[in-house]
C-alpha cells in the first residue's frame, strides 16, 4: 500500500523543469601560437600564464552549460580557459586563428553538423571570414540546434549596400546566408539558436539584417532593449554587437530576466588586450 501511494504521488507531481545556460564569448585573439607567427598581427598583445589564469576564473564564474566561442584558435587554446575534463570542444574544419566554436559540458550529448562554410565569403584571403560552427545538443529539455558565428566587421549600423563599403557588402551576403540557415531550421520545425559576434547593432527598428532574418523565421533577440555594460565609460553601456537569437520552439524557452553580462572586475582599459574587448553574454532556457 505504501508503495502504491508513493507511485501515485510521483505520477501526480508536476514534471521538474529542465534548465540550460547558454552563453556567447568572443575571447579576442585567443591563441597559443608563438610570437612572430605570421597569422598573428604584430600589434596583438601576447597573453602570459597570469592572463590565462584570469580567463579561467571568469569561465568558472560564468558557469554556462554551453558557450559559443569566437576568436579562439581551436580546442588547445580553448582548453587553456575551459577545463577539458569538464568540457568538450567543437570547432570548424579550418586553419584560421579567429575561429568560432563551442565549449560544452561533457554531460550533454552533442552532434557536430557540417560547418556553415558559406559564411567565409573570402576564403582565399590571409585573414578570411569565419565559418559558422553548427552543433545539435541533446539535454533533458529535448534537442537544440546551435550556430556560433562571427560576422564581418566594419558595418555596425546603416544600410547594407554594396556601394557603401566592401564590409557592408560582405555583411549583406552573410545575412542572406544566415537567413537560409534559419529557413532550413524553420522547415524542420526544431528549436534553434544563433549566438555570437554579429558585428551589427541590430537595435534600429528598421535594421536590414534583422529584417532579412525575420523574413526567414520569427526570432527572439534575447538582449533586445538592453545595452552592453562591457568596458562601459561614464556615458554608460553601448549597443550590443554580440547577440543571442532564439528561433522555433526555443523562442518560448528563455527564462524571463535571465539575461546576464559578466563584466570584468578590471577597470583599466589597457586590460582589454589581455582579457577581451567583449564580455560573456548569457541566458537561461527552461522547458517543462
Amino acid at each position: 500500500m505504501r508503495l502504491l501511494i508513493l507511485l501515485l504521488l510521483l505520477v501526480a507531481a508536476p514534471l521538474q523543469a529542465a534548465e540550460l545556460k547558454l552563453a556567447s564569448w568572443n575571447i579576442a585573439w585567443l591563441s597559443l601560437r608563438p610570437a612572430g607567427d605570421s597569422m598573428i598581427p604584430p600589434e596583438i598583445t601576447r597573453r602570459d600564464r597570469a592572463d590565462f589564469a584570469r580567463l579561467q576564473a571568469y569561465a568558472q564564474r560564468l558557469e554556462a552549460d554551453i558557450v559559443a566561442l569566437q576568436e579562439v584558435d581551436g580546442p588547445e587554446a580553448a582548453a587553456r580557459v575551459f577545463s577539458p575534463r569538464d568540457h568538450a570542444f567543437f570547432f570548424p574544419d579550418e586553419e584560421d586563428v579567429q575561429r568560432t566554436g563551442f565549449a560544452v559540458r561533457r554531460h550533454l550529448r552533442v552532434t557536430q553538423n557540417p560547418d556553415l562554410v558559406e559564411l567565409d565569403v573570402a576564403p582565399g584571403a590571409r585573414f578570411s571570414h569565419r565559418r559558422g560552427t553548427d552543433i545539435t545538443v541533446e539535454w533533458a529539455g529535448g534537442r537544440l540546434r546551435l550556430l556560433s558565428i562571427h560576422l564581418a566587421a566594419g558595418c555596425q549600423s546603416g544600410p547594407l549596400e554594396a556601394d557603401r563599403s566592401r564590409q557592408c557588402a560582405n555583411l549583406a551576403t552573410q545575412s542572406a546566408i544566415l537567413a537560409g540557415w534559419v529557413a532550413a531550421r524553420e522547415r524542420e520545425g526544431i528549436p534553434y539558436a544563433i549566438l555570437g559576434d554579429f558585428n551589427r547593432r541590430m537595435d534600429h527598428p528598421r535594421d536590414e539584417m534583422s529584417a532579412t532574418l525575420e523574413q526567414a523565421g520569427r526570432l527572439l533577440r534575447a538582449n533586445e532593449g538592453a545595452s552592453d555594460p562591457c568596458w562601459a565609460g561614464p556615458r554608460g553601456g553601448r549597443p550590443f554587437i554580440s547577440h543571442i537569437l532564439l528561433g522555433g520552439p526555443a523562442r518560448g524557452w528563455m527564462v524571463p530576466g535571465s539575461l546576464r553580462v559578466l563584466v570584468y572586475a578590471e577597470r583599466d582599459r589597457a586590460m582589454r588586450d589581455l582579457i577581451s574587448d567583449h564580455c560573456p553574454l548569457s541566458i537561461r532556457l527552461r522547458t517543462r
